[in-house]
């Protein structure tokens, strides 16, 4: 009786340790699978590519150089951080100032940026890169150096043609900036292309959220910098900044020694969301020592037309010294719509004391076939 007790106590007992065993290794898987969770949470959507999430030990530098270094083959790295402010979308390195583009799959292994927008797969859909919203940043490595930086958004569908991918989690924004910048100061972005490492980089940057990022780009409009980087950083300090690009830009409006360089600026300008952008743009079409940069500035008053625009276009055509910039003026009126266009260039036809600028508004006037125009010639052949 006592054995029999004993076995069964025993048979108790171990079933009761294999029970616990079970629900703490069931436990612990759960634990794991929770974890891997929240590793991998924000990783996009990533097809044909063998995966790999690692977390950042130390410093995003020291990551990258130790991925890079067992990079022997191609692939790619990526991570996610927080995208500026705005209304934007960027379709696997496709960038558009507008909304409701359709992201689709992005090919990476393209020779060109490639979505296709038609697809129905998970990522289509209005894209918007708005607050909170989180950019991807990705590097491509093929024998242990970086060969292309592309960025997404979030909810692109990423096709890796079939490579390794590793996906880093816990990517410090600031440290994403410091090591974006150091490809921009590499390069220079001097004699490049538009898909150049430095200006890939740097269109990484000004997509980033943060001051770090601000900061980042304003450097790159220093007086020691090539004239091109300049260039470059003002088109995103326009685009993509607000109210911290637009003061950037006012300041290269004053201070920048190159005309070209603050005629890229009065472009920049035109395209900021910043109301009083349009007041440094008319300051300029009146003040700055360029005539080429007056000549720029009221090109791009043209495009944004408004009352306030159009009186600075007429003021140049009256009272500009330059006769190259009156030129300029006439044929930014031929940018207005029709109905404020046309009986201006009619008027300036008409009564400007300059023949070179009478001649231009005709030209213009000729180019408009507008029946305004028509009537206007026959008086002016018929008298």
């Amino acid at each position: 009786m006592t054995i029999v007790v004993c076995k069964v106590l025993l048979g108790a007992i171990l079933t009761l340790f294999n029970l616990g065993t079970t629900v703490n290794a069931s436990a612990a898987q759960e634990s794991a699978a929770r974890n891997s969770a929240t590793v991998s949470s924000n990783a996009p959507g990533i097809e044909n590519a063998r995966i790999e999430t690692r977390r950042v030990v130390g410093t995003l530098t020291a990551t990258m150089a130790e991925v890079e270094k067992d990079a022997a083959r191609p692939m790619w790295v990526g991570y996610a951080v927080k995208a500026v402010a705005g209304e934007r979308t960027v379709c696997c390195s496709n960038y558009s100032d507008s909304r409701g583009e359709s992201c689709g799959q992005g090919e990476l292994e393209t020779d060109r940026d490639h979505s296709n927008n038609s697809s129905n797969k998970k990522g289509a859909g209005a894209v918007k890169l708005e607050g909170g919203e989180e950019l991807l940043v990705l590097f491509r490595l093929a024998d242990r150096h970086l060969t292309r930086i592309k960025v997404a958004s979030q909810d692109c569908v990423l096709d890796a043609g079939g490579l390794a991918f590793v996906w880093l989690t816990d990517v410090k924004p600031a440290e994403s900036v410091a090591v974006l910048g150091e490809f921009v100061r590499r390069e220079n972005l001097a004699g490049h292309t538009r898909q150049s490492i430095g200006n890939e980089a740097l269109t990484a940057i000004a997509l980033h959220d943060g001051q770090e990022a601000d900061v980042a780009l304003e450097s790159f409009t220093g007086p020691a910098q090539p004239e091109e980087l300049r260039k470059h950083a003002a088109f995103w300090l326009g685009a993509a900044r607000g109210k911290e690009g637009l003061l950037a830009l006012q300041r290269m409006a004053k201070k920048d020694t190159s005309a070209e360089v603050r005629a890229h600026v009065a472009f920049a300008l035109s395209i900021s969301k910043e109301s009083a952008a349009l007041e440094e743009m008319i300051r300029m079409a009146h003040e700055d020592e360029s005539g080429h940069v007056r000549g720029q500035a009221i090109f791009w008053l043209a495009q944004k037309a408004g009352n306030r625009a159009v009186s600075a276009i007429d003021s140049a055509i009256a009272s500009d010294p330059d006769t190259e910039v009156e030129k300029q003026a006439v044929f930014a009126l031929s940018q207005l719509p029709k109905d404020e266009g046309v009986p201006k260039l009619i008027q300036v036809a008409e009564n400007n004391r300059n023949p070179e600028v009478r001649k231009q508004a005709m030209f213009w006037l000729g180019q408009s076939q507008d029946p305004r125009a028509l009537g206007f010639f026959e008086k002016v052949l018929l008298k």
